[in-house]
């Protein structure tokens, strides 16, 4: 990548060809900030809204805080992608490149400096964006991600754009609070799309009337059949029925409680079911986290003798030939999760669901249809254990619920028409920008 291609300036890349379809309206020009290059939810829906945009209609622009696997996938389908490394992904990282484990450990002096020098670096980029937004002449700013929406809101108010916030989180920081509330209530806020009723709820006094809840979404035709990879890297035979989870290995995604339920169900399992059922969790521990939890989970498998039957097998670029090896998907959290995209993913592939019932989950999996949700507050771990000797001893249910998922996803949660409505919500924030402009 020429050096270039690292700050923010001329156009670095052009990505999806644009159709030619007739105009019904001048396209309108969108700056899309991203907030991470790291993999996960976020950047997956930015992804599926890109693709399937009508890009004759909404010019694509994107910023992300540096290369890698995030602006790979962004970059193809977009019109330009921009990088700018001063958005800030931690405020321990380095100041050269993204944050490592070790970094949580380096000396308190160094530490210190790198905040401050954070601190500086922020202000500069923000500095850097708004001059980007004054010379693309956007027409509307569209923030995926908590620090996106901080800082779009701030972008939007100086440059007197609207800005749409697309809304991942349950929560902010207390000391963010008041300042989260009163960017939401400002003019620059046009929209604030929620996947979930439980992010919807951190609006109901600061900007009730802006929040539209928009589900979050799956190609259905990319996750579909396709090619298999567990059972063979693992060794595993047909008859061996598979327990999968997979996302980021914290604290609050429930791996602890799944490996305690999984100990529970194996042992009310006879010798020989034993021996037919794995459960097997693909991801790693973020860097940006200071303690390794993957590395606990393994501990704990080994202390309470499960090292057969539970299988942590680390991070996986493309999921897709593991989930497809699943009779079951299992989605852990314990804490309020907005709308796990591995519920999306589970579903498109047939598979039956077991989760507690926490965060958004229940919008997407309805007990005893798409399957089984424990009670989440606290996570009933018995339960939860429960629902995996039934979905063991039962072929049948495992098809039907995991069928019924299917046609959800099909039905209610395709990417395209999701693509759709997210557009439309950018046309109405640019035509109701009009009269904001106006104020200035």
């Amino acid at each position: 990548m020429s050096t270039s291609d690292q700050a923010l300036g001329p156009r670095v890349d052009r990505g999806a060809s644009r159709e030619t379809l007739p105009r019904k309206r001048k396209a309108v020009r969108v700056l899309f900030i991203n907030d991470t290059s790291r993999n996960g939810g976020p950047g997956s829906t930015l992804l599926f809204v890109l693709k399937f945009m009508d890009a004759s209609a909404v010019y694509r622009s994107v910023v992300v805080p540096r290369s890698g696997l995030v602006a790979d996938r962004l970059r193809a389908v977009s019109d330009e992608l921009r990088f700018e490394p001063n958005l800030i992904e931690n405020i321990f990282e380095p100041w050269s490149r993204a944050i490592e484990r070790r970094d949580f450990n380096a000396p308190v002096v160094l530490r210190a400096l790198r905040a401050v020098g954070n601190v500086g670096r922020a202000a500069y980029g923000m500095s850097r964006l708004a001059a980007l937004v004054k010379y693309g002449k956007y027409d509307a700013i569209f923030c995926n991600g908590t620090t996106a929406n901080f800082a779009g809101a701030a972008l939007g108010a100086v440059a007197r754009v609207p800005v749409i916030w697309h809304v991942f989180y349950t929560h902010v920081a207390a000391s963010l609070d008041a300042l989260h509330a009163r960017l939401a209530a400002s003019d620059a806020v046009r929209a604030i799309l929620c996947v979930s009723r439980p992010t919807a709820r951190l609006f109901d006094e600061s900007a009730p009337s802006k929040v539209r809840i928009v589900h979050d979404s799956i190609d259905t035709l990319e996750f579909s059949d396709g090619p298999r990879a567990l059972r063979r890297e693992l060794r595993l035979s047909d008859e061996t029925v598979i327990f999968g989870s997979h996302g980021r290995i914290l604290p609050r995604k429930g791996y602890l409680e799944m490996i305690r339920a999984a100990r529970i169900a194996l042992d009310e399992l006879s010798a020989h079911e034993r021996d037919r059922c794995r459960f097997v969790v693909l991801g790693d521990t973020p860097q940006d986290t200071a303690v390794d939890h993957l590395t606990e989970c393994r501990a704990f498998v080994k202390e309470i003798g499960l090292e057969r039957h539970v299988l942590l097998i680390g991070f996986r670029q493309d999921v897709k030939p593991y989930v497809r090896d699943f009779d079951v998907a299992v989605v852990p959290s314990v804490y309020e999760d907005p709308l796990p995209r591995a519920l999306f993913e589970a579903m498109a592939f047939r598979k039956p669901v077991v989760a507690f019932s926490v965060g958004g989950i229940p919008e997407l999996v309805e007990h005893g249809v798409h399957g089984s949700l424990a009670a989440g507050n606290p996570p009933n771990v018995p339960q939860m254990a429960a629902y995996f000797v039934r979905y063991f001893r039962s072929p049948e249910l495992r098809r039907l619920h995991g069928e019924a998922g299917r046609r959800r996803v099909e039905l209610e949660f395709d990417a395209r028409p999701h693509a759709r409505k997210i557009q439309r919500e950018i046309e109405d924030a640019v035509d109701d920008g009009t009269r904001f402009r106006s104020k200035a």
